[in-house]
């Protein structure tokens, strides 16, 4: 579902769905009537995972559990921000970022969006993990950097990656994610990912990678994104 900031994703578990990422607040209404037009309905969502705690990644969550009472997953090092004990750090913006940065921040004003409602994480995930209730074996990979404690699923059966904000796509090019407290990290996170076999990357934000996205990924030169 593309949202004028981000992505959401909807996947389909052999008992109900999933929502990997929830959008800025006020984004619940639109994501559920997307689900209705799938043949879901709100008790049919049975996870919501959160990739870091980005209030364009977790701002619909506590909307999102009212309407459906599903769990929420996130990385053990994020949990503290989405639930709203402890300060989130303020990423380390390039010259480059902060006018996009500033652009963002301002369009959401604009927007009039809500403020942000924390929720409590009900599973804190950890590298290696593996999610249950899906069709296939999820692994979660821990990948710091645009958040402390950021993670992606790599689905290796159907080669498909949800990479979080690690990676973003422009003109058919695989980018850093901008925005990050640690850009050396984050580019080392870009870099494990760029080593999965993977057929498909779902990003948050640009287009999807859904032919050659492997060599898309390995073609990438993060260290020169955003400087």
């Amino acid at each position: 579902m593309p949202f004028a900031v981000g992505h959401v994703h909807v996947v389909r578990l052999p008992d109900g769905y999933a929502l990997i990422d929830t959008g800025v607040p006020g984004s619940a209404p639109a994501i559920l009537e997307a689900l209705d037009q799938l043949g879901g309905s709100p008790q049919d969502v049975r996870q919501i995972v959160l990739t870091h705690s980005h209030v364009d990644h977790m701002g619909s969550a506590a909307d999102l559990v009212a309407a459906t009472g599903a769990r929420v997953l996130a990385g053990v090092l994020d949990t503290p921000f989405i639930c709203g004990t402890a300060p989130e750090p303020e990423p380390v913006l390039t010259a480059s970022e902060r006018a996009l940065h500033e652009q963002i921040t301002a369009g959401f004003a604009e927007a009039g969006v809500p403020p942000v409602k924390h929720v409590p994480v009900d599973v804190e995930l950890r590298d290696g993990d593996t999610l249950d209730g899906w069709a296939e074996t999820v692994r979660v990979l821990h990948v710091p950097g645009h958040t402390p404690g950021g993670i992606a699923l790599h689905l290796a059966s159907s080669g498909v990656l949800f990479p979080g904000d690690i990676v973003a796509t422009a003109d058919g090019r695989a980018i850093l994610g901008p925005f990050n407290v640690d850009r050396e990290e984050a580019v080392a996170s870009f870099r494990r990912l760029a080593a999965l076999e993977v057929e498909t990357v779902c990003v948050p934000h640009g287009e999807p990678l859904t032919e050659d996205a492997g060599a898309v990924l390995r073609a990438a030169e993060p260290e020169g994104d955003w400087v």
